[in-house]
């Protein structure tokens, strides 16, 4: 059996055109690639590529998919005949084994933590738009952030509650298990009480997001004077690894891919402002340290990128590490230089 872990390279490795493009003659047409398609006879292309979204698509006969998918149906192989197939293309060893009961309690675990982080999603934005506390204390500090409903609700934004323990206490009470809210780093263990607590206490919450839109972990903005971080990330995961991720990458890839171009920005809230004021191709690398993982997600979209980093010294020294990282992956980069 290919362990989980394998195939998650596989597909986080695989570009769509790459694959398809020894297969089919592909030419490039704004965003996406056209061709004809190889599954049916055509004169005229309707056989579509999408690097953004990863898929492929035929208008003519309706076949479609990602591109284990393409070479199952290309070449007739099964599903794990298809990974390493990919996998030998792209270099990719792979050691297939049983699983043992330690690897399967793992992937269950990773399933627990995708669905917790969503019942926490949908948790903050109930609080954020239903309470009293939500509505003038969240929704107001968004609203003077300038940001309207739509955008509001775009981005899934939400709010945790003042009360200690009010995420912990609704996600047990749902029968989520207090381990995985642990794993989670949702909630935390006083060490005084011993009691069960909430990580993000007293704060607007910024859902961060997986490439195809899954809740991964949060950001946390304080309004307590006295809390000892101002942002507040989720810690390392299963699920979350923040050198991984970019924030508004699900929200800006087809953008970005269309444009050409990627602006890369310090936080969250600079994100949403540009997408709110036209500008979507747009992510933030969750503060200034701009990782090559990072960068490899803004490759597969785009050859073009400028840095809009706060002109401290913190974000000078940032942009310039930055420049000398994205030049090494072949991308052109420009700055956008702040006062």
């Amino acid at each position: 059996m290919i362990p989980k872990e394998t195939i998650d390279q596989i597909f986080e490795t695989a570009r769509i055109e790459e694959i398809v493009g020894d297969f089919v003659s592909l030419k490039k047409r704004g965003r996406n690639y056209i061709g004809n398609c190889p599954f049916h006879n055509e004169k005229t292309p309707s056989f579509t590529v999408s690097p953004a979204k990863g898929i492929y698509k035929c208008f003519g006969c309706g076949k479609g998919g990602n591109s284990i998918n393409f070479i199952m149906e290309i070449e007739h192989y099964n599903y794990p005949e298809a990974l390493k197939f990919v996998a030998k293309k792209y270099n990719i060893e792979i050691d297939e084994e049983e699983l043992s009961s330690e690897q399967e309690e793992r992937a269950n675990e990773k399933d627990s933590l995708f669905i917790v982080s969503n019942y926490a999603k949908e948790y903050f934005q109930d609080v954020l738009w239903n309470t009293e506390e939500g509505k003038s204390v969240g929704l107001s500090y968004f609203k003077e952030r300038g940001f309207t409903e739509e955008t509001i609700k775009k981005f899934e934004l939400g709010y945790n509650p003042k009360s200690k323990d009010a995420f912990s206490k609704a996600a047990i009470k749902k029968a989520y298990d207090k381990e995985i809210l642990f794993s989670s780093g949702l909630s935390l263990i006083n060490e005084s009480s011993g009691q069960i607590v909430d990580r993000f206490k007293e704060r607007t919450m910024f859902p961060i997001q997986s490439y195809s839109g899954r809740t991964l972990g949060f950001g946390g903005r304080a309004f307590n004077l006295n809390a000892k971080a101002k942002y507040l990330n989720s810690p390392e995961t299963l699920i979350y690894h923040k050198s991984k991720v970019l924030y508004g990458l699900n929200y800006s890839k087809n953008a970005i891919g269309k444009e050409g171009i990627c602006y890369i920005v310090e936080g969250y809230t600079d994100v949403i402002s540009m997408h709110q004021n036209g500008i979507e191709n747009v992510v933030s690398a969750s503060g200034t340290a701009l990782t090559l993982e990072q960068i490899k997600l803004i490759n597969r979209l785009a050859n073009n990128v400028v840095l809009l980093f706060d002109g401290d010294n913190a974000g000078i020294k940032a942009t310039y590490k930055s420049i000398n990282m994205i030049l090494k992956e072949g991308l052109n980069v420009k700055i956008a230089a702040f006062p």
